[in-house]
Order: C-alpha cells, then sequence, then structure tokens
C-alpha cells in the first residue's frame, strides 16, 4: 500500500472571520475543546494500524493554535500509537497569528511538528479588520520572528486578494512585506463571497461590491511576477514554494493519491471511495463515547475501506468518477497530468476519452498536450479560464 496522508480537523476558532464558511465554532469552552480532542483520539484508536505508514500529516481547521499545547501533543501522540510514521514525514499546523506563544511552538516541536502554516492574510491592518481577522500585521511578523526563533524552518503564508477596497497597491505591498520575511511557501487565494458569511449579508444587500474580475486578475498575475523574481515556484494554481517546499500533503489531494481525513466533517478518499464525517459536535463526541462503550477499538479494525460510524456519507466512485476527478485535480497544478500516468491508472489513453474537449480548448490556447513531455496542462490564459475549462471535464 502506498503512503496515506492524514487530515486532522480542529473546528475551533476564537472569532469567525467575515468571509470564512468553514465548519468551525467561535468561543467553544476549553472543557468541550479537551473532550472534542478525547473524541479525536478515539477515532485514531479505531484506525490504529502499525502497518500503514503515514508520509503526511495536516492539522487544520478552524484554528488549531487554540488549542493549548498539551492537547496537540495528546493529538499527535494518538498519530504515533495508531500508525508508523514516515521518518520524512510531512507534519503541518495552521496557526493564527495572536495565538502563537513560546510554549506553544515549542510544544508543537516536541510533538513532531515540522512546518507551520500562518494565516497571515494581509499585512494592511484596515484589511484585516474588514476581513474580521483578529491580529495585526505587526503580530503576523512578530509570530513569524517567533516560529523561526524556535526551530521552524518550513513555514507557510496565507495571502488573500481581491479583497473589496484592496487595492493593487496595496496588494502588492502585502506581497512584498510577506516575501521580505523568507517563508519557504505562500499560498494566494481569491476572495470567495460565499453564502452563509457576513460578507455574503454584506453583498447581498448592496453594502459591499466585489471586486471587478479585470482587478482580480491583475492582482493574480502580479503575484505570479512578484513570486518568480523571488524564486518561489508556481506549482498550483493558488501555491508558490521554493524549490523542494511544496506542501506535499496538498499535492494528494491535486494528485488523487489516498488520504484518511479524522474530526468533524473530515472528508477523506480510500480506494477509489469519497467518505465524509458527522459535521454535528456533540453528535461525533458522542459517536466516540458509543464506540469506546462497545469497545470497537478493542477489535482488529478489518478494513479501511467501508464506512466508520462517524462517516455520515460515502461514495464508490465510478470509472467515470475517478478519471473527471483525476482531472480536476491534476489541473490545479502548474505541471498538469502525466499522459502516462493517466493510461496505466485508467487502461487508455487520455485522448480516448476526451479527445474532443482537448482539442477545442487547445486550439482556444487554454490547453496544452505535450505528447514528448508527457503532459497536459494548462496554458497562462488557462489558468486564468480554470473553470470554463473545467466544465468539459466535470
Amino acid at each position: 500500500m502506498k503512503p496515506l496522508g492524514l487530515y486532522i480537523h480542529i473546528p475551533f476558532c476564537k472569532k469567525k472571520c467575515n468571509y470564512c464558511d468553514f465548519l468551525s465554532r467561535a468561543d467553544v469552552k476549553k472543557e468541550d475543546q479537551t473532550a472534542y480532542v478525547e473524541a479525536l483520539l478515539v477515532e485514531l484508536k479505531y484506525y490504529a494500524d502499525r502497518n500503514m505508514l503515514l508520509d503526511s500529516v495536516y492539522i487544520g481547521g478552524g484554528t488549531p493554535s487554540l488549542l493549548e499545547g498539551d492537547l496537540i501533543l495528546r493529538i499527535m501522540e494518538g498519530v504515533t500509537g495508531s500508525f508508523a510514521l514516515s521518518e520524512e514525514a510531512e507534519i503541518t499546523i495552521e496557526a493564527n497569528p495572536g495565538l502563537l506563544d513560546r510554549d506553544k511552538l515549542m510544544a508543537y516541536r516536541r510533538a513532531g511538528i515540522n512546518r507551520l502554516s500562518l494565516g497571515a492574510q494581509s499585512l494592511n491592518d484596515e484589511l484585516l479588520h474588514f476581513m474580521g481577522r483578529i491580529h495585526s500585521s505587526n503580530t503576523f511578523i512578530d509570530n513569524f520572528h517567533l516560529a523561526r526563533d524556535c526551530g521552524f524552518e518550513n513555514i507557510s503564508a496565507d495571502l488573500i486578494f481581491a479583497v473589496p477596497g484592496q487595492t493593487i497597491e496595496l496588494w502588492i505591498d502585502s506581497l512584498k512585506k510577506t516575501i521580505s520575511l523568507g517563508p519557504e511557501h505562500i499560498s494566494f487565494y481569491s476572495l470567495q463571497i460565499e453564502a452563509g458569511t457576513p460578507f455574503y449579508g454584506l453583498w447581498e444587500k448592496g453594502a459591499m461590491k466585489a471586486v471587478d474580475d479585470e482587478t482580480d486578475r491583475r492582482m493574480y498575475h502580479e503575484a505570479l511576477e512578484w513570486l518568480k523574481n523571488k524564486g518561489y515556484g508556481h506549482y498550483e494554481i493558488s501555491n508558490a514554494a521554493k524549490p523542494g517546499y511544496e506542501s506535499r500533503h496538498n499535492l494528494k489531494y491535486w494528485s488523487m493519491d489516498q488520504y484518511l481525513g479524522i474530526g468533524l466533517g473530515s472528508h477523506y478518499y480510500i480506494n477509489g471511495t469519497r467518505f465524509s464525517n458527522e459535521t454535528d459536535l456533540e453528535e461525533y463526541i458522542h459517536i466516540s463515547e458509543r464506540v469506546t462503550g462497545e469497545g470497537v477499538c478493542d477489535k482488529i479494525f478489518v478494513s479501511l475501506w467501508h464506512p466508520s460510524p462517524w462517516a455520515v456519507w460515502h461514495h464508490r466512485n465510478t470509472e467515470e468518477d475517478e478519471i473527471s476527478e483525476f482531472l480536476f485535480t491534476g489541473l490545479r497544478k502548474i505541471d498538469g497530468v502525466s499522459l502516462s500516468v493517466f493510461e496505466e491508472r485508467f487502461g487508455k489513453p487520455i485522448t480516448a476519452v476526451y479527445e474532443n474537449s482537448i482539442m477545442k480548448h487547445s486550439k482556444a490556447g487554454l490547453l496544452e498536450l505535450n505528447w514528448k513531455e508527457d503532459r497536459l496542462r494548462l496554458t497562462a490564459k488557462g489558468l486564468d479560464l480554470f473553470n470554463q475549462v473545467l466544465v468539459d471535464f466535470v
């Protein structure tokens, strides 16, 4: 079996951001956080298999750094007690500036965490306040330096562009300040106004205007130019990294590799089947209590390919699903998809399935099919029209 990735969801935040529609809760009491971690440990134990090798672990949220360091240590003890962990594993935790201190960072280091993903989002304080962030630009900078001082040699920074009120100049300023710190990895996302968020309510009432497409694309291309000039390789639509520091865990998603998801609302993909977990916090904890009471975790777990007690949905992909998802996720990578891997995986050349669509978008200058280089990939123009291209592959 190929090595697995492991995603662990921490659904807590100090405060929900105005643009966020992720599964998370704000102002959860510490005793409830502890109860959730206990439930997580039960789910980890359920899957325990020392013959299963993990080569990436990603603790995301929500805001994992809201938890005290000892709870993160307990989670990682649950991981290493349940699975074999590669010596070269990439182990990431997401952190919000303003919720980090030396004790937490050193606890992460003791837990084996070797990659820190900092949610900067902007280095303009007015925009940070507008987005509902709890930190200032100086807090992000201070936390970045503190993380370096604590031994983190692999730090990623997240930035958001196309925020209402954000000019091209403000965006470039945030880029320059972030790049000057020298993070190994930078993610840059265009703001999406999602239903159910405060921003959506403002937009729906006409109290906030979305950034126009032309400005959005100008900001995106400014980012590409600045990152390229400073030695960052653009390897996925919204991600760039110094050589060798690409996110190995996220590359699993974009390459349709197998990964397991633990925690509230987690999604995972195993052996051609997609699963998703319970999204109600109290019910998730109750399931763990029931599983513990029934002694399920004391039995040998027979198969990873069937829904667990926490899974509320699963879908066994058809071959058509697998092919479509392979293209949909793989074309997000700047290198695109390998033609030989496609044929090896599905037993036929890619042109046997998508010849007309490939020809159509190639003629339009959106796709490049290169047999010599073994790649099908989006062109620079195609990256800007990603959704338009993908319609024909879904």
